[in-house]
């Protein structure tokens, strides 16, 4: 899960990929942080891609840096506690310009059943389930 954290925030931006109307929907995020020995996102619940992720909780993220690449899929879980939601925005402040841990709005998301693969042209994938 660590190696899967700071692989993503080395990229600085990540690929999410959801399912709306049996298509594909992708956007940039940029949020990944370990709480509670779990691998977390952040959104807003008014957000399109939140009420795809209750649709259908099967995601799955993507990445480039320095000619390695990661996808990282499995099942999110919202977690609407203060607590998880605080560490999210204590760990990226500048969120804080959007979001708080006491509104209505803010919705930290964390990873069950995940596998992360890292790729590269020139070595063996490193797996990593969690």
């Amino acid at each position: 899960m660590k190696e899967t954290q700071e692989f993503l925030k080395e990229c600085g931006v990540y690929y999410l990929a959801t399912v709306e109307d049996n298509k594909p929907k992708v956007r940039p995020f940029g949020t990944i942080e370990i709480f509670e020995d779990k691998l977390y996102i952040q959104t807003g619940k008014k957000k399109d891609v939140y009420k795809q992720i209750l649709a259908n909780p099967n995601v799955e993220i993507s990445a480039f840096k320095d000619g390695k690449w990661i996808r990282l899929n499995g099942t999110l879980v919202p977690d609407d506690r203060i607590e998880a939601k605080k560490d999210m925005l204590d760990k990226n402040p500048s969120l804080r310009n959007m979001y708080n841990e006491n509104d209505d709005n803010t919705i930290v998301l964390y990873f069950e059943n995940a596998t992360s693969t890292i790729y590269s042209f020139t070595e063996a994938p490193e797996i990593f389930n969690f």
